[in-house]
């Protein structure tokens, strides 16, 4: 009898379980990377002129393969960091170090969301599930650098920068050399955020000797580093533009980005960083959704091809 009393608690354990890993991995955050990933589908769709077998399934299996592969990044980057996060004051109340949840636990999400991810992974074609790996390994690796080396954060913008790279294989089965100025913009959109998000730190990373930008340059430097990366991220925008022919509406996206980045980095200055949270969550939110609505509206009104 008290077997039976106790097993309804278990499935409520359980999700209950899940709800805070969801919630420390900040799971509806990947909004950032996705809708890059899925323009980066778009435009192979638009190069294979729109002639591709099962696209929504291959969209959905995209959409679940990004979301699986940042789950487990983001989990395997609380793991790594949860000693330096307790002696953090920012982040010390975060699920691990504060005991909301247990390694073990933790451990098994990434596991399982490793597990979705490959799946998805093969599901799209073999190339990518060949490629999954390195991809895996590229996410998880990120969560060394800040011990070694200044710029973490190139490495966290490639990490998210490979997103439409790994969407235009999934869709056309091989790389286009083109697609890649998409992933040096998100690359470089991605560190530069990264950059003013560490600047919150600066103080800590110098204590405890881990590297960013913000400790290397300060944080007035940083901040003009952040901004050098927006810039170059507006450029490699304008090169695909160019290079595959978009339209007028794509553009626009670039010029609306522009102006979303521009009010990102007025919200924060090397005196006042109360508004970080805004620039980082809010904004970038923003620049994700922005460049979807506009770049998909140019791709399937004009269907001009490649």
């Amino acid at each position: 009898m008290s077997q039976s009393l106790r097993s309804p608690s278990r499935p409520r354990s359980l999700l209950r379980h899940l709800r805070l890993t969801l919630e420390m991995i900040k799971f509806e955050h990947s909004v950032f990377a996705l809708p890059f990933a899925l323009v980066g589908a778009l435009l192979a769709f638009r190069a294979q002129r729109f002639h591709v077998p099962s696209a929504g399934a291959k969209l959905a299996w995209i959409v679940v393969a990004m979301v699986a592969a940042r789950s487990a990044a983001m989990a395997f980057n609380r793991l790594v960091d949860a000693d330096i996060d307790a002696r953090n004051p920012r982040t010390r109340m975060r699920h691990l170090p504060a005991g909301l949840l247990s390694r073990g636990f933790a451990w098994g999400f990434v596991a399982a969301s490793t597990a979705v991810f490959l799946f998805a992974a093969g599901g799209l074609n073999r190339l990518c599930f060949h490629l999954a790996p390195l991809a895996l390994a590229v996410l998880f690796f990120y969560s060394f650098t800040k011990r070694f080396t200044s710029f973490s954060h190139l490495v966290l913008g490639f990490s998210l920068g490979i997103a439409p790279a790994a969407a235009w294989i999934a869709v056309a089965g091989s790389l286009d050399p083109r697609i890649l100025w998409l992933t040096a913009a998100v690359a470089s959109w991605t560190a530069g955020f990264d950059v003013i998000y560490a600047c919150q730190d600066y103080e800590f990373d110098c204590a405890e000797a881990l590297g960013s930008v913000p400790r290397l340059l300060g944080i007035a430097g940083a901040l003009w580093v952040a901004r050098l990366l927006h810039v170059a991220m507006i450029a490699c925008l304008l090169a695909l533009v160019s290079s595959l022919g978009l339209g007028v509406l794509a553009l626009a996206g670039v010029a609306v980005v522009a102006a979303l980045l521009l009010y990102e980095h007025s919200l924060v200055h090397a005196n006042d960083l109360s508004r970080v949270d805004a620039a980082f969550f809010t904004m970038n939110g923003w620049v994700g959704v922005v460049f979807l609505s506009f770049w998909a509206a140019d791709i399937f009104l004009r269907r001009t091809g490649v």
